[in-house]
């Protein structure tokens, strides 16, 4: 029994690729080793945002030796159909015997085959395994014919301690890796999982994609509650980070005071959706003007310079939110319907305009028939997609449907 170690390296891998990729690497060489009979443990895929990592432990060294069963011609087939099936088997030593099924008699060869190595049934596979990767999208790399997420740059592959023999895009297998791009660049050597995963961590990188996401938690948290604030929960947005970094530090900045009038929802989306900061918020829930950025290095300076970058980045988007939210109150959302004429909703349906007419006429509709308030519910109908034509929409996609709230609140438009 012998250990498998495969190690795909590359440019950076997106974040929502990672975990459904090493999954189908697993997938995929498990599969090679189950087809083939072959006895193997448990398999345990990683992935960083270079890298993607598969060990299986206890796999044979060989297949076992199996009988094999060939049906052929009929009794009564020419002589060189008999030849021929006989040939094809590609062994001398067999025996062969007739066997009668509903159609007539039959040649039937059974033979011991014997069992084929592991090592070279492996390098026979994983190109293929390689090759037919289910990328949700992938790129060539300079004149190969073949795909991968980004360009690949090494493959590890080891079986025993010993390297396999493999080629792909271009790339020959070894039992060199490299560790963290800025902090330790260097290629190493390896000879197994254990001493991988030893050689990794003082290379910088943390192989274990959990490990990295409870590293980002638990100084984020001690980062906030060094302010008197808490880290407010964001399960989507730690598992992201787990993937853009493979040495976790988190770095704590501050947001100016003179744009926490802005709505909170712009805030987040700033820091969240455009640069992947961690909000921070004090005990009633209400967000801070801190945030948490997560740095790839460990900088001589602690991380002000980053720090002090991160700041200059957010407060140019929120210098752009809060020209958008103090031009936008300017207008009203019933004066913003002439500007939905030009857009199109749908080529056989119309523009927006006539879309809200729609909606206007069918609120109305509703309300009555439900002895609501009809000039209410046709008047919400009616302004429902007038911010998609604001500014802070037009910057901000995501918070169509929340800023026209905020501008109807601004009108003293009945809430109701």
């Amino acid at each position: 029994m012998a250990e498998l170690l495969i190690e795909l390296f590359s440019e950076e891998i997106p974040s929502r690729m990672q975990d459904r990729a090493r999954e189908d690497l697993a997938a995929g060489v498990v599969k090679i080793l189950d087809d083939a009979g072959l006895a193997h443990g448990q398999a345990n895929s990683f992935a960083t945002p270079r890298r993607i990592v598969l060990v299986i432990d206890g796999v044979a060294g060989e297949q076992a030796d199996r009988e094999v069963e060939r049906k052929g011609p009929r009794v009564d087939a020419p002589e060189k159909a008999r030849e021929g099936f006989l040939r094809n088997l590609g062994v001398t030593d067999y025996r062969l015997d007739e066997v009668e099924e509903k159609k007539g008699r039959f040649l039937v060869a059974r033979f011991t085959e014997k069992g084929q190595g592991t090592r070279a049934l492996l390098e026979a596979e994983l190109p293929g395994v390689l090759a037919r990767f289910p990328w949700p999208k992938s790129m060539r790399q300079g004149d190969q014919d073949t795909r991968w997420v980004r360009p690949l740059h090494g493959i590890l592959a080891l079986f025993g301690g010993e390297t396999l023999t493999i080629s792909f895009s271009g790339v020959e297998s070894g039992n060199t890796t490299r560790g963290h791009r800025f902090l330790a660049p260097a290629s190493f050597e390896v000879t197994g999982f254990a001493d991988y995963v030893a050689k990794l961590e003082e290379a910088r990188v943390v192989l274990d994609g959990d490990r990295r996401r409870g590293t980002i938690f638990a100084k984020a948290k001690e980062l906030a509650e060094g302010q008197g604030l808490r880290l407010r929960d964001d399960e989507k947005l730690l598992d992201e980070l787990k993937g853009l970094v493979e040495w976790p530090v988190p770095l704590l900045g501050q947001i100016d005071e003179k744009f926490m009038e802005l709505p909170e929802e712009v805030l987040v989306t700033s820091m969240r959706e455009h640069q992947r900061y961690l909000a921070v918020e004090d005990g009633d829930g209400k967000l801070a003007p801190f945030f948490i950025t997560v740095a790839n290095i460990e900088a001589p300076d602690g991380g002000r310079a980053i720090v002090e970058g991160n700041e200059r980045v957010l407060r140019a988007r929120l210098w752009d939110a809060k020209f958008f939210w103090d031009l936008d109150r300017r207008t009203s959302l019933e004066d913003r319907l002439a500007a939905l004429e030009p857009m199109v909703f749908h080529a056989e349906l119309g523009t927006l305009r006539q879309k809200v007419e729609r909606m206007e006429r069918l609120a109305g509709w509703l309300a009555e028939s439900c002895s609501a308030d009809q000039k209410s519910a046709q008047l919400a109908a009616r302004l429902a997609k007038a911010d998609l034509v604001t500014g802070m929409v037009g910057e901000f996609p995501e918070l169509q449907g929340v800023m026209g709230g905020y501008y109807a609140r601004h009108e003293g438009l009945d809430e109701r």
